[in-house]
């Protein structure tokens, strides 16, 4: 019984500063807006960064244009 004494003003104590935090937290904007951070992740970018694949930028640079030999070749074995 001589517990209750230390445990239950204990409890209280912790119960009144989670309270006062909760208080803080609602007054300060913590509490504002919980749906939009979670769904930021599910919505598209307007313009997606471009990338700088080097690999890309080498192999377009190595590709030659198809020439008029190709060309002809092509519509000969039609």
């Amino acid at each position: 019984m001589s517990v209750m004494y230390i445990v239950l003003p204990l409890a209280l104590l912790f119960a009144a500063i989670f309270v006062g935090m909760f208080i803080w937290a609602v007054k300060h904007g913590q509490m504002d807006d919980l749906h939009t951070p979670a769904a930021r992740i599910l919505l598209d970018d307007d313009d997606p960064a471009p990338r700088s694949d080097s690999k890309t930028k080498a192999s377009a640079k190595n590709a030659s244009p198809p020439t008029a030999d190709k060309a002809s070749d092509e519509t000969a074995s039609r």
